[in-house]
């Protein structure tokens, strides 16, 4: 019963991590159909505040929460501003401009924070659950993912701004025909995903070390998650983060850390082969 229930908090907590680190991009690339490299960068950039605002002596559920949203949202402000917002519609050049903003954000860091790895202490103590040990920060990092699903739930299905976004979105000409700016939509909901990314690396930051170059660890990850989950923002976001999570723990406990991460891969392959167009082309269809 013991390792039953630590298998199933590991799985959760693959899970959980897989929808936190992809849910900006689902914003960004599955609402905007902005190709968005310098994803893990923005990242990068929400753990990095998270550890300079806790030594100037913030709380640090305030830093992650609050602050490194804010930051990374408002530099994905000015990146839409200033670069992506003349480049809708242009998907190669737009990956060009976000691999270069990519590389941009790593020497910044890099001549900012050095190259050094460096880190903070998760800030809720492990358990013991019989003969086994529980990380107690997995069950906060579960809790975030739930909350941020339900809020973007209520935000895009349940709100007035979510439903203009998701028209905006769909047909900016009519959008503008009713009198709402699109400009001003694509640059709210980029910063949204731009928050959404802060919030992701913000949360993972106490469990990793924090380099410049941390955002490569999650850029392929959260593109798979969100290309296998199709058409549908949240239902494919959740289909395809806990099918390739449980998969990936799966191995994880039968083989190794290493072999998880393989067999995700495979996973994610082999799903595109049958389902080119994403879970959601086939299942939930008609869902948010």
């Amino acid at each position: 019963m013991d390792l039953s229930f630590v298998i199933l908090i590991e799985m959760l907590y693959a899970v959980a991590t897989l929808v936190l680190i992809s849910a900006g991009l689902a914003v960004v690339f599955g609402m905007m159909k902005v190709i968005n490299l310098a994803h893990g960068e923005f990242m990068m950039l929400g753990g990095y505040a998270t550890i300079t605002a806790t030594s100037l002596g913030v709380n640090v559920f305030v830093a992650m929460l609050v602050i490194a949203p804010l930051i990374v949202g408002l530099i994905g402000l000015v990146v839409e501003r200033l670069v992506i917002r003349h480049l809708y519609g242009r998907l190669v050049d737009t990956m060009l401009a976000t691999w270069g903003l990519s590389l941009f954000f790593i020497g910044a860091a890099t001549m900012i924070f050095g190259n050094t790895t460096t880190g903070i202490s998760t800030p809720i103590p492990g358990f013991a659950v019989g003969a086994y040990q529980i990380n107690g920060y997995n069950f906060f990092i579960i809790l975030v993912a739930i909350a941020l699903v339900l809020v973007l739930l209520a935000v895009l299905k349940g709100s007035r701004a979510g439903l203009i976004a998701r028209g905006a979105m769909q047909r900016s000409d009519m959008a503008a025909a009713l009198g709402y700016s699109p400009d001003r939509i694509y640059m709210a909901t980029f910063f949204c995903g731009s928050a959404l990314s802060g919030l992701a690396g913000a949360v993972l930051a106490p469990l990793v070390g924090l380099v410049p170059t941390s955002g490569g660890a999650y850029i392929a990850k959260s593109f798979i998650t969100v290309i296998a989950g199709g058409p549908a923002l949240i239902a494919g976001l959740i289909s395809s983060a806990t099918s390739f999570g449980i998969v990936s723990q799966i191995f994880t406990f039968a083989v190794s850390p290493v072999m998880g991460e393989v067999a995700l891969l495979v996973a994610a392959v082999i799903l595109l082969r049958l389902m080119p167009q994403g879970i959601t082309s086939r299942f939930f269809k008609g869902k948010l």
